[in-house]
């Protein structure tokens, strides 16, 4: 008998499976270290689904039992630990209460809390801190509306402005106080709208007076000396002489300063006067949030030190 491969010493046993008269399946075992690590990847995933979050169910997932802790300040400086879930947002929070870059930051925090904003801008090392983190939550909170450089934004429609912090030009007062003041509670601007006040020609003449106050050119010498009468509505926010008001917010008309219409960027004047007549017409309303609900009262004052010396003060 002639030896076949079913029979032959040595020789694979096969499945008895045979193709095309020679095409045999051989029956080779798995090699014994790789069974075990393929049951090693058994246990090792059941053991995750048990630490970690894993399987979806009812809109949820399932959290696991394994905890990250880590200590947090409140605004009042009173500290307690804080235990999550695992997960990637607790190892971040953990991070930024507990790293050693947050421990730096938390200590530096409590050094400038009781120094004035007078001994801070003194120190270059607390004005420098200062400035840094100030940026830092400038561009967390402020620089969406603000722009990245404090450099506002201007546009035809002033309910899409958004003043420019860096002109040093202060609508509501630049003392420290009055700016932590701001960012606590926010700011609720209103100027109402004089459309049924002022009409034709009575609203032209009296946008050809507001821009002469700036000494704009090109405008109707005429026109806005009729338009001087009806100031008078106006010089109750803006002051007689147009000099606007930091206690209400009323901007001063005088400086060639616009933060919420876009007049520098008109090319002509009858562009300026249009648009002039539109904040009279429909009047004003710039509204800035509060962030006393989300900013601790010393990240306030170094956002404070920040903004202030945007403009050059």
């Amino acid at each position: 008998m002639s030896q076949t491969p079913e029979n032959k010493k040595g020789q694979v046993e096969t499945t008895g499976h045979v193709w095309d008269g020679d095409l045999r399946e051989y029956n080779n075992p798995l090699p014994r270290w790789w069974l075990w690590a393929f049951y090693g990847t058994i246990v090792f995933a059941v053991v995750y689904w048990i630490l970690y979050p894993a399987w979806p169910y009812a809109g949820t997932f399932t959290k696991g039992i394994e905890t990250v802790s880590f200590t947090v300040q409140d605004k009042d400086g009173k500290t307690s630990t804080v235990t999550e879930h695992w997960n990637s947002r607790a190892l971040f929070n953990k991070d930024m209460e507990s790293s050693p870059s947050a421990l730096a930051q938390k200590e530096w925090l409590a050094k400038v809390k009781d120094m004035s904003f007078a001994q801070i801008a003194a120190n270059p090392d607390t004005l420098n801190f200062a400035t840094s983190m100030g940026h830092a939550l400038f561009g967390d909170h402020c620089a969406a509306c603000h722009g990245t450089g404090g450099q506002g934004v201007l546009s035809v429609n002033p309910d899409g402005s958004y003043p420019n912090l860096t002109d040093n030009n202060w609508i509501h007062g630049d003392s420290y106080e009055k700016i932590v003041s701001d960012i606590t509670n926010g700011i609720h601007g209103n100027m109402p709208a004089f459309g049924a006040l002022f009409k034709g020609e009575k609203l032209n003449d009296l946008a050809q007076y507001v821009l002469s106050l700036s000494h704009q050119e090109g405008v109707n010498e005429e026109a806005a000396n009729r338009g001087k009468a009806s100031f008078a509505t106006c010089a109750g926010c803006h002051g007689a002489n147009g000099q606007g008001n930091q206690m209400i917010g009323a901007p001063n008309l005088t400086d060639k300063v616009w933060d919420f219409v876009d007049v520098p960027g008109a090319k002509t004047i009858d562009e300026k006067v249009k648009l002039v007549e539109g904040v009279i017409d429909h009047g004003l309303q710039h509204q800035m949030p509060k962030f006393g609900d989300r900013l601790s009262p010393e990240q306030i004052r170094l956002l404070a030190v920040y903004v202030r010396q945007l403009g050059g003060s």
